[in-house]
């Protein structure tokens, strides 16, 4: 696995790089260094930019694994760099799944970019390939149990106690150029 953090188009930093995860041991030592790295903030969120980041971080890992899975944690849609479909479909013809942890844990307010359903827009434009998932944190309390329960899913195969949604398999029920029409509205470019 490897980890890295997110915000606009060209703002991406590799925090932990590629690393073998095969035990307690492991686990344990990516966890601690996740936990020690300072959260940072950015003022746009390019999604289509984390995933085009990370499409070249799969060829250099140097590791073929069974299967090749993105998470997209994030708090808001999409509003900077290209529309998420474009490099969203790049990656599923690549074979790359992608997950999705949408963060609803403030109230939308559409002055600041935030949008109600943050859910429905991952399910629906965000995630995609087999066995793709959204498991949504709607409270401070869950953060714990969702990022337990989405690596659950992805590693071990298992089902969690939490729930989660499958990707829609119809039209979006939320624009996926929310973020965009948004940003747009409010600053003019």
């Amino acid at each position: 696995m490897t980890y890295f953090e997110w915000s606009a188009r060209n703002d991406q930093k590799v925090v932990i790089p590629w690393r073998v995860i095969d035990g307690p041991e492991t686990a344990g030592s990516v966890s601690d260094e996740i936990m020690q790295t300072p959260t940072r903030r950015g003022s746009r969120t390019s999604i289509s930019g984390a995933i085009e980041f990370a499409l070249p971080l799969f060829d250099a890992s140097g590791v073929h694994g069974a299967r090749r899975v993105l998470d997209i944690s994030g708090d808001g849609p999409n509003n900077d760099g290209d529309p998420v479909a474009i490099p969203r479909a790049a990656a599923l013809e690549k074979g790359i799944t992608i997950n999705g942890l949408p963060v609803m844990v403030k109230e939308p307010s559409y002055s600041l970019m935030d949008i109600e359903n943050l859910d429905w827009y991952y399910e629906d434009c965000v995630i995609g390939g087999p066995g793709a998932f959204v498991v949504s944190i709607k409270g401070r309390d869950q953060f714990k149990e969702a990022i337990r329960a989405k690596l659950v899913l992805e590693v071990a195969g298992r089902q969690p106690t939490v729930r989660f949604m499958h990707a829609a398999a119809k039209e979006p029920r939320v624009s996926c150029t929310i973020g965009e029409e948004l940003w747009q509205k409010r600053w003019g470019r």
